[in-house]
């Protein structure tokens, strides 16, 4: 059986209103297989029935599991559809789709049941929901029921084989949707026998400000490569082909309300390695939750207050406490942006107000004028680059946004680790030693014997000609190295 992609089922008649196939096997067959494949990338699209809690589908997902196999639907999708409280949980962010509905059913309609194969359905104007069901649960075929109170709302979800499929036209769209999926996700694999790990790294072409510039990006593929690992790019559109990989390195910007953040979970419950891991995006991106993570933990930051109001009691106690000028910053801003700077207090009031009108919080701190702000990066809880990012000339951040979308920003210094004054790693390590054992770039102010963190970057900035100035090649090899280190222990 040459084969890297099988579609597994109970019996080869379930599968006879079909075009025969030799990728189609019975799930005696695929028992059988047993080491035969244990050398190459094998996929597994399991069509079996899953009537029982212990029957045959379940058993397929889970000796494909136990060898290594990618296989469609893993373990964990068929137990969290087995029960509501636990598929409910993965239902969050539905419903601006599902309120949608309400303008494409007719009035009248309180129920409606659909099937969806590969995240297609017959009804086209069903077509978003059914899509975000299988990103969240990848199944080959998804039998739903939607049922309106107040609001649309999932009632109930459950698995089914193609047994189950008896209409002509729900069989004439698995055959098409399956054709699709396979050629979307499961392409004909590459030529691997030179890399022991595929690597999968997340960019958008088209962001403004990466954390990577596309000559990094370059560089991390070739260290990559010289270690045996694959590097692959993707995009935001291939969320479901991460079980083809063993690692995920996220190199957009995150936040949470985002793609991104779906990625990591998604690659984390897959057991891939992954940078940015999901709680590390979590505790670094807002900095509300940042800000007090390091107070309870009595590391030194700029004074600082979180604010939800203008009341004069407020504004009072914020003043006496921070002195001005006061830094206003919303929680999840990112390169300078959500932020300002009030020297009065019409402009703090001015300020919070605006800020208030797109957060509950606002992030309120004492204005430490630095020449530069220092970047740490940390990777493993270990220093591994650091740079002195400098201000824009007649302007108080390292960036420096324009009206017109144009980003301006200072100078920088790049050098080696031992070079950084003792008191500054040891804040930086100190305040990654809280988020995780990740990849991270910790901003630092000094003024005189003071040091102070501001923030923690969970996907901290790695651009040829600075972050990379002193150690050149090293510093891509040193992470993909780390990438290699991870994904040896997770296969043994």
């Amino acid at each position: 059986m040459p084969s890297s992609f099988y579609v597994v089922v109970d019996d080869l008649g379930d599968w006879a209103p079909y075009y025969p196939s030799k990728d189609v096997i019975s799930f005696d067959q695929y028992l059988a297989l047993a080491d035969a494949q244990r050398a190459g990338r094998v996929r597994i699209l399991n069509c079996c029935r899953n009537s029982r809690a212990l029957g045959r589908g379940y058993y397929c997902s889970l000796l494909a599991e136990a060898r290594d196999h990618h296989v469609i639907p893993s373990v964990r999708v068929i137990n969290d559809l087995r029960r509501k409280s636990l598929y409910s949980l993965q239902l969050d962010g539905l419903g601006s789709t599902l309120d949608s509905l309400a303008g494409r059913i007719s009035g009248d309609q309180s129920n409606i049941e659909l099937r969806i194969f590969f995240g297609e359905v017959l009804m086209s104007e069903l077509s978003p929901i059914a899509k975000q069901l299988f990103e969240r649960f990848p199944c080959p075929v998804l039998e739903v029921r939607l049922k309106r109170g107040k609001v649309w709302q999932v009632d109930n979800i459950r698995q089914l084989s193609v047994r189950d499929i008896k209409l002509e036209s729900e069989q004439e769209l698995f055959a098409a949707a399956l054709e699709r999926f396979s050629n979307r996700m499961w392409r004909k694999p590459r030529a691997r026998k030179r890399y022991r790990f595929d690597l999968a790294m997340l960019v958008d072409p088209d962001e403004a400000l990466p954390p990577s510039d596309k000559d990094a990006i370059k560089h991390f593929i070739d260290s990559g490569r010289q270690l045996g690992i694959n590097v692959e790019l993707i995009g935001k559109r291939d969320l479901m082909r991460l079980p083809e990989y063993d690692g995920l390195f996220i190199r957009e910007t995150t936040a949470i309300d985002h793609h991104t953040y779906r990625f990591a979970k998604k690659a984390e419950a897959e057991g891939l390695v992954v940078l940015d891991d999901p709680t590390s995006i979590l505790r670094c991106t807002n900095k509300v939750y940042l800000a007090e993570l390091l107070r309870i933990n009595k590391i030194a930051t700029p004074g600082t207050r979180i604010v939800s109001n203008t009341d004069k009691e407020t504004l009072d106690e914020m003043i006496e406490a921070l002195g001005f000028p006061i830094v206003l910053k919303i929680p999840d801003g990112a390169f300078s942006r959500g932020m300002c700077k009030a020297q009065t207090r019409q402009e703090l009031v001015a300020g919070l107000k605006e800020l208030l009108q797109s957060s509950s919080l606002v992030l309120a701190q004492e204005f430490l004028y630095t020449d530069y702000d220092w970047r740490i990066g940390v990777l493993n809880n270990k220093p591994l680059f650091a740079c002195r990012y400098y201000m824009v000339k007649n302007h108080w951040q390292i960036y420096r946004h324009g009206s017109s979308g144009d980003v301006d920003s200072g100078g920088f210094d790049t050098l080696p680790t031992y070079e950084v004054p003792p008191a500054v790693l040891a804040a930086a390590l100190k305040a990654t030693r809280l988020i995780g054992d990740g990849l991270y770039g910790v901003d630092l102010k000094q003024s005189g014997d003071r040091v102070v963190v501001i923030e923690v970057n969970d996907n901290p900035n790695v651009d040829e000609g600075v972050e990379d100035l002193f150690l050149g090649a090293a510093l891509y090899h040193e992470i993909m190295a780390e990438f290699l280190r991870r994904m040896e222990l997770n296969r043994r």
